[in-house]
């Protein structure tokens, strides 16, 4: 779950962007939410698309036994469903970064959201032919206790991929939330 601040930044970024929106890691939808109102306030054909393998979590306030069934009402109840492409599915699968590229054509995403299990170098490491320089990124779960593996991995993930310059940090926001931008170190590769 998001800060409220992280998703005004999602809103906005999806507003000001130029190219499309990946989300990797929907959840229950609050950043889909904020990022298809974003698409929807800037006036212009934006492609959002989402990777949720779905699910079930046990959680004292966010809880589901359906993480897609969840996903799908969320959506429909902001009624921003059909501006989503939901891809049910693990993010590093090749059918699905074979959906994304579909869907997204030769066209760059603008802004990146991962929300997911840490593994934050092998989804830059997939969709990087995607990745538009300069691309925003919004990677959760960034800051948090040592002891918790998904925040520690995270964590160096995206100081490694800072160190190498592919990363450029904004800021930590909300409850552990990293917010920066992507350096393409070579010239994008459509597959």
């Amino acid at each position: 779950m998001l800060h409220l601040d992280v998703l005004l930044l999602i809103y906005h970024f999806a507003k000001t962007c130029p190219g499309h929106i990946l989300e990797i890691g929907a959840f229950l939808g609050g950043a889909t939410i904020a990022a298809a109102l974003g698409v929807r306030d800037s006036g212009k054909q934006k492609a959002l698309v989402t990777i949720e393998p779905g699910g079930s979590i046990k959680h004292e306030r966010l809880g589901t036994r359906n993480i897609l069934r969840d996903l799908e009402r969320n959506l429909a109840k902001a009624r921003v469903a059909e501006m989503v492409t939901l891809i049910k599915d693990y993010s590093f699968t090749p059918a699905a970064i074979s959906a994304v590229r579909r869907t997204l054509g030769s066209d760059p995403v603008g802004l990146l959201i991962i929300d997911a299990d840490g593994n934050v170098q092998r989804d830059t490491s997939a969709y990087d032919g995607t990745l538009a320089d300069g691309c925003w990124m919004v990677i959760d779960d960034y800051a948090g206790p040592a002891t918790n593996l998904k925040i520690a991995r995270a964590r160096a993930e995206v100081d490694a991929l800072t160190a190498a310059g592919s990363l450029e940090v904004l800021g930590l926001y909300g409850w552990g939330t990293w917010v920066g931008r992507w350096r393409r170190s070579t010239p994008p590769v459509h597959r």
